[in-house]
This record gives structure tokens, C-alpha cells and sequence, in this order.
């Protein structure tokens, strides 16, 4: 399943901390001298967030002795490459991956001792354990959640919430939004993103349990309060509300909410730190997600593994290690702007927008907040995986695509989505 979101974008390959190995990376050698590697490569995919890791690779060198290569790849592409390398036999010595993979999960090294460290408070409920055995441990929590333009709020005399626990409902947030918009003549009410995991925040939004995995192992035929969700959610396509192109021919929301035409944007944490350089033509804040439920969707940010490279494979599980220790991490979460795995951090994000700020106390609050539903998407996922099964291509985006064009019933939507997905876990 779909966990990392908007963030996973395409970028050019960007090679920091070290002189590039060969193209499909893994393994560094012997140092005759400390008996160890001298050299490991990292690779993660990412738009913005590794300043924190190139920072602390440069730390773990000066510690360690070991050269970090930190590799940002594209993300388009980014799990084919992993698979090659793993049937090459030229796997990196630690990644951030946006999935594990049943072609290479018996190629990880455990890190349980990084995760049951209790000086690291690593939160126990988002590691991917198996037969006792840690496999990964995530960089960080992703949430979806809601912005808004908060100029022509203020320019339309409307409120909004600001506390979580006194959160708006959908149709409150589409009734000032529609307000705002009439006010201030801008063009849609809301640009949504295109995404399976996004569409599950509104299903459990608005009271649905959306696409659940069974005790038979196979998803199910979703609840009615499920159909009505997505019955609401193509209604809401109307070219008024949101426009119909996002979700039926691929127009970018987040663009179209930078122009300042949009009154809001559902989306996610990973979108704070771009709107804190990116948008200057207008104030924009984070707001409470709407309800009537308290949920959103939770995801991982990342999975950081450690493969099992002989001469480096130590080095490797030490690498991880220093990442994971509370110092270390604080420096790496507060780099990166990311929701923290481990509890108990005092983190000082270094945006000197006050917008940014304001954000993440509100994504900490929500998560805290958030219905135990919010992270079942991305535990069905991993639930798969390590049955060695595996959703490679999710087909809410296009059957949702009919749905709004019209093509097809919300019935028919939904059946084609559970037999999508079913398919292929025979």
C-alpha cells in the first residue's frame, strides 16, 4: 500500500558526504587497520528532507571513522532500482524506504537493540516486527491534514478552529469555505490531494472504516458509511468545491493552492516545510482536520533498514544505531521537520516561520487525538509484506478517476477497488 506520500517526489539523484560508488552502490571493503568498513552507503528518496542525515554523517565519521554516502534517489522507480540491486547482489548497507519489498526481506538485519534501547523512548507500535525480530524502524510519523489560505479567510471575516479538540465538521469547513470563496472570488473552495492514503483520511473523516484487510488475509467490501463518504467526495468535484481535474487528469493541488485562489488544501505534514519557504504572496496556517470522527491517515514517513552486506554489515547496524540515539534523532527530526518516532523530545524545529510552528504542535496534537483507525492503511501494508504478499498498485486513484467522471456507480467503484486490491494478493 501507498505510504509516503507527497513528499517521495522525483529528484535527481544528489550524492553528499562522499565520492560516488558504483551506480547500485553496497558493500565497502575491509580497513586492515580497524578491521571494519570504512566506507557505507545510505540511500533514501526525498524532495527536501536530508540535511539531518548529511549533517550526521559527518558526525558518524568524525565518531567512527566510517564514511557515510548518503544517496538521495529518485523516487520514481526508486523500488524497481532496490529490486535490481537485490537480485544483483548489490544492495545499499542501509536505506529509508518508503515500503519493505518481499524480494529483499530476508536480506535485513535485525535492530533490536536500537529499537528496544530504552534511552531511544522508539515508539514499539511503528516498528515492523517479525518473529521477534525488528526488521525496520521509521524516520518518522507522516499525517494528513487540512490547510488554508488564511488571507482570505481574514479578508472574508470568517473563523476557523485552532484547537484540535474542538475540531469543525466537513460540512462547517465546507459551509465557511464556500463563504470565503463567494467573499473573496476565489476560484475553488478545496484541491484535495490525488491519493489512495489521502482518500482514506476523509473515509474516516466522515465515520467509514474504507478498505479493510479481513481475517481471511483479503480486503473486504466496505461499510455504508463508507459509500457515502465517497458518494459525498465525488459530489464535492463539481468545479466549485475542487476541481474535477486533480482527480480525473492529474492537475497539480499543490500548485494550484500556492496560486492563492484556493481557499484550502488537504494534504499532509510533509507539505510544511515547502510552504514555509514557498509561499510568500499570502498567509497560510494549518487547521483542525474536520470530523465528525477524530482521524486522519497516518503513515510512516520512512523505514529505515539495514541489509546484511557481510564485511559491512556491522558497520551498517552502527550507523543506525547513532541515527536512533536521542540526541542524534533530535538533531535529525529537527533538521528534517519530521513528526517524531520517540516520545519524550523537547524538539526545536528551525523555522523562523511562525505558520511552521504553529503546524507541528498541531499534527502532534492531532495524532495524539487521532482514532486508532488513522494508522490501520499503512499496518495492512506491512501486515502483507511480511506475509510475503504485496499491493503494488492500489487502484483507488483510477477507479475514483471513473467514479467522478461518471463513468461508473459508486457500487461498481467500490467493487473494482476491492477486487483490485484482492487480486493480487493470490
Amino acid at each position: 500500500m501507498s505510504t509516503s506520500l507527497r513528499r517521495w517526489r522525483w529528484v535527481p539523484v544528489v550524492v553528499v558526504a562522499a565520492v560516488a560508488l558504483a551506480a547500485c552502490g553496497g558493500g565497502s571493503g575491509d580497513d586492515s587497520a580497524s578491521g571494519g568498513a570504512k566506507k557505507i552507503t545510505f540511500w533514501l528518496s526525498t524532495a527536501a528532507q536530508i540535511q539531518g542525515y548529511t549533517d550526521l554523517a559527518k558526525d558518524f565519521e568524525a565518531k567512527e571513522g566510517i564514511k557515510v554516502e548518503v544517496v538521495n534517489q529518485p523516487y520514481d522507480g526508486y523500488q524497481d532500482k532496490l529490486r535490481q540491486s537485490a537480485q544483483a547482489n548489490s544492495l545499499p548497507d542501509v536505506a529509508s524506504v518508503p515500503s519493505l519489498d518481499t524480494i529483499w526481506i530476508n536480506k535485513l538485519q535485525d535492530l533490536s537493540a536500537t529499537s528496544n534501547n530504552d534511552a531511544n523512548k522508539i515508539r514499539k507500535d511503528l516498528v515492523t516486527e517479525q518473529d521477534g525480530k525488528v526488521l525496520a524502524i521509521p524516520s518518522d510519523l507522516t499525517a494528513a491534514g487540512l490547510f488554508i489560505n488564511k488571507s482570505l479567510f481574514t479578508k472574508a471575516g470568517v473563523p476557523f478552529p485552532t484547537d484540535p479538540a474542538k475540531t469543525w465538521t466537513w460540512d462547517e469547513f465546507l459551509a465557511a469555505a464556500t463563504k470565503v470563496r463567494t467573499a473573496t472570488k476565489a476560484k475553488y473552495d478545496l484541491v484535495y490531494d490525488n491519493s489512495a492514503a489521502r482518500i482514506r483520511g476523509f473515509i474516516y473523516n466522515n465515520g467509514g472504516k474504507g478498505f479493510q484487510l479481513g481475517d481471511d488475509g483479503k480486503y473486504q467490501k466496505p461499510d455504508d458509511a463508507t459509500i457515502a463518504a465517497l458518494t459525498k467526495f465525488k459530489a464535492m468535484n463539481d468545479d466549485k468545491v475542487m476541481p474535477k481535474s486533480v482527480w480525473t487528469s492529474g492537475a497539480d493541488p499543490n500548485a494550484l493552492f500556492k496560486s492563492g485562489q484556493v481557499v484550502a488544501y488537504y494534504s499532509g505534514v510533509w507539505q510544511v516545510p515547502d510552504f514555509a519557504d514557498g509561499i510568500t504572496g499570502f498567509e497560510w496556517a494549518s487547521v483542525p482536520t474536520p470530523g465528525p470522527v477524530q482521524a486522519t491517515d497516518i503513515n510512516l514517513g520512512g523505514k529505515v533498514v539495514a541489509f546484511n552486506n557481510d564485511k559491512t554489515a556491522s558497520a551498517a547496524k552502527k550507523w543506525v544505531d547513532f541515527l536512533f540515539q536521542k540526541d542524534n534523532y533530535t538533531k535529525l527530526a529537527q533538521s528534517n521537520g519530521y513528526l517524531s518516532v520517540e516520545s519524550g523530545l523537547a524538539l526545536k524545529y528551525p523555522f523562523k516561520s511562525p505558520a511552521a510552528l504553529a503546524a507541528f504542535d498541531l499534527y502532534n496534537k492531532e495524532i495524539e487525538l487521532a482514532d486508532p483507525i488513522s494508522a490501520s492503511g499503512q499496518a495492512a501494508g506491512t501486515k502483507l509484506i511480511l506475509e510475503g504478499k504485496a499491493v503494488q498498485d492500489d487502484p483507488t486513484k483510477p477507479e475514483m478517476a471513473k467514479f467522478i467522471n461518471g463513468e461508473q456507480d459508486v457500487q461498481k467503484t467500490v467493487d473494482n477497488i476491492v477486487n483490485g486490491l484482492n487480486s493480487q494478493l493470490s
